[in-house]
């Protein structure tokens, strides 16, 4: 039985290929992969919790599977710490997987 390669996705499968899936194919080998996805629900913050979150929200990092949020607004950060669930729910369906699986507040 062979062991797969940490580089066996870079192996060339033929001379032409979409750009796209080259870049995700060297993504994946990487690790890069996660940290995309992670600077895209940074992006994506006000889309997925609303313009007035957003506007609240000083600081938003994801570290070890953990979304960290600074926030300017004690009442805010109260409200937010009650839904953390649906928070975890948004995020990893906006991902496609799971991404976060807590959330901390700063």
């Amino acid at each position: 039985m062979s062991k797969k390669s940490k580089y066996s996705d870079l192996k060339r499968t033929s001379n032409e290929a979409p750009l796209k899936e080259v870049i995700d194919r060297w993504f994946k080998a990487y690790g890069y992969e996660d940290r995309a996805k992670q600077l895209e629900i940074v992006q994506a913050w006000p889309e997925l919790m609303g313009v007035a979150v957003a506007n609240r929200t000083k600081e938003i990092s994801i570290k070890n599977n953990k979304l960290v949020l600074k926030m300017d607004s004690s009442v805010m950060r109260e409200e937010l710490s009650h839904g953390k669930s649906i928070i975890i729910q948004r995020i990893n369906e906006f991902a496609g997987k799971e991404v976060i699986n807590d959330v901390w507040f700063g």
